[in-house]
Order: structure tokens, then sequence, then C-alpha cells
């Protein structure tokens, strides 16, 4: 079959949730089209088919990718649990397709480290959903750090809590197909983004802790926003605290909760020698003249989720299709996958661990 097009073409594996937000993203871009989907649901596939004119549907993601060449498939994008990133990433690189998976990228580091050869081997791309490092927030405190304003940094404190919030739907709550609880599913985005402003140094070492003490309970007459989670199959944290040592002296700490007992949380914050930021207030606390101001913009742009979707996938593409640097690729979900996997560590051995 020839291709109708030079557009970049896209399959997705999974068309659940998340593939919702990513489609109408590449709807966006004149130089993308989607001809395929595999997901398991068949009744979900008709859906996404019909809403975006998806020619071939799957419920085999492997029968997808061994016709990929004919179909014309460059590059996959997996919206699957976490499961399921490792075996369905590998599979598209062999294939010869770029890939793009949302975060984390893999289980585990021995996962994220087979699906970054396989991509290598391939010489195809392989990139991962960190969109918060989009943000007008983060590019502000980025370009502040960048430019010496803030010193040497030396530590940032990063919360991404929820008062209850323990998802009633997909499978959050189970250990074996997403690799953990609230660390790895909401406090990774806060984690990933303030390493990321920070520069991105080497972890050395982790310490943490987590706690189950609600989630595996019945919601009973618990009023939520997600209320009758199940519980009988729930095995992962409600609540996960963490500290990473980073190879330039500097530390982060990590408090993320499904069901925690205090107020919703979603910030970091950011000190240095000479000054230091709040993302989510966008602030900049230095001193100046022999007094302590604080710096805030006059003028901060309110990116919507469907604003940084659509610019991580814009990035995926250009790098995929037209080879331009992306601050999205795999080794940056590499070394996020080393600090996850210290604090669950550190928590089942109950001591700090050394991060490899």
């Amino acid at each position: 079959m020839a291709r109708k097009s030079k557009k970049f073409r896209v399959a997705f594996i999974g068309a659940g949730g998340i593939a919702g937000a990513h489609m109408e993203a590449y709807k966006k871009m004149d130089d993308v089209e989607i001809v395929a989907a595999a997901d398991v649901s068949e009744k979900g596939l008709a859906a996404r088919q019909e809403q975006y004119g998806i020619e071939h549907t799957f419920t085999d993601y492997k029968k997808m990718l061994a016709d990929a060449k004919q179909i014309g498939i460059d590059g996959v994008d997996i919206c699957t649990p976490n499961g399921m990133h490792a075996p369905a990433s590998i599979a598209a690189s062999q294939a010869g397709c770029h890939a793009v998976v949302e975060k984390p990228l893999a289980m585990n580091v021995k996962e994220a480290n087979a699906m970054i050869a396989a991509a290598k081997k391939a010489r195809k791309k392989l990139c991962i959903g960190f969109q918060w490092r989009y943000d007008a927030k983060t590019q502000y405190l980025k370009e502040a750090i960048d430019a010496g304003q803030f010193g040497d940094i030396m530590y940032a404190r990063c919360q991404a809590l929820r008062r209850r919030g323990i998802p009633n739907w997909g499978v959050f709550g189970r250990k074996e197909l997403q690799g953990g609880g609230p660390m790895i599913d909401i406090g990774v985005h806060i984690m990933e983004v303030a390493h990321y402003t920070m520069g991105s140094p080497k972890p050395v070492s982790a310490f943490g802790q987590t706690w189950t003490y609600m989630g595996n309970k019945s919601s009973g007459k618990t009023r939520s926003m997600w209320p009758n989670w199940d519980h009988k199959t729930y095995n992962v944290e409600d609540l996960a605290v963490g500290q990473i040592r980073f190879d330039n002296g500097a530390m982060l700490s990590i408090e993320a909760s499904f069901a925690g007992h205090l107020e919703n949380r979603w910030n970091f914050e950011v000190m240095g020698t000479k000054g230091g930021g709040n993302w989510d207030k966008s602030i900049i606390y230095r001193d100046d003249a022999g007094f302590m101001k604080n710096i805030s913009p006059e003028y901060m742009p309110k990116d919507d989720m469907d604003t940084l979707m659509f610019a991580k996938l814009r990035d995926f593409v250009d790098h995929s299709a037209y080879n331009k640097p992306s601050i999205i690729g795999a080794e940056h979900g590499l070394m996020v996958q080393k600090m996850l996997d210290g604090i669950y560590e550190s928590a089942a051995k109950g001591s700090e661990v050394k991060i490899k």
C-alpha cells in the first residue's frame, strides 16, 4: 500500500482516556495524521475510529505493528497502563517506528534500559510524556536558573498531594500493573519538572517511605470527587515521601498522596545560594540593594492541559520527523525512573539506597 501523503503518520497503542487528549492535539497539526489504533476494547476503538476517522483498528497491537510498513506508520503513541510501556515501546522500535510513552517511562529501570536499547538499535526516537516542562511557569524559573540568578542550586521541595483523590477507574491501585501509587503516578510529574528546572543533576542515592491506610478499605460514606474506588484490588501506597541526593551536592524532597489529611497541593520550590523560586506562584526570591525582593512577571501565560499536551506531542513530532532537539528524550525518563525506583527500594528496605 503506497503512502497517501508525506504527513507524519501516527498509530496508537491504547485508545482509552488519555489517548483522547493526545488525538485532539494531533488533530491540530497540519503535518500529522492518525492512521491506526490498537486497544483491547472493541467498543472504545469504534468510538475513536468514528471520532477521528482512523482507517485501521486492531484489538492486538502486535498485529498492528506487523503491518506497520504496509500501513505506513512513522510514530507510535503509547497510552497504556505503565506495565505495557516497555513491551509496546520495544515492539514499536523493532517495527521501525519512533515512539512516545506517557509518564513514567516504565515500571522500573530494567525495563527503561531495555526500551532505550531497542530504540537505539533501531535508530529510532523514544520520547517521554513530561508536559509540565513546557508550562510558562517552568520556563520562567528554568531561564532564571540557567542565567545564574539562583546561584548554585541546593534544594528542591516537591508536593503532589491529594486530600482525597484515589482514582476509581483504570488500574491505578494495582501495583502489578502500575508499579506503584501516587509517587509513580502524580509525584513523578512534580519531581521530574523540578529536576529539569534544577538542571537535571545526576541522582546518587534515595531515601523513602510509603504508607497504605485508606485505599485498601471501602470508601463507605466518604465524600470525595472519586468515591467507590476498588479497595479489594488496591495494593499501592496512599502516601509516599522521599529524598534524592545528587552528585553536585543538591537534594530534592518529594511528597505524593492519593489520600492525605492535608489540603491539595501541586507545587515545587527551589532554593539556591543567590535566589529561590516558587513554581505555582511564579515568584523569584532575590536580594537586591540590601533588600529582600519577591519578583514576579507582569504577565504569565495560563497554559491549560490542552496547550501542554500539544507542546509535548509537537516536540515528539519535530524530534522524530525533522530531527530537532527534544527536552523529553528517553534519557530524561530514565533518570527520573532511577529516582522512583530508589524511593520505592528504600521504603522496602527501610534505609537509604545508592542509585547506580
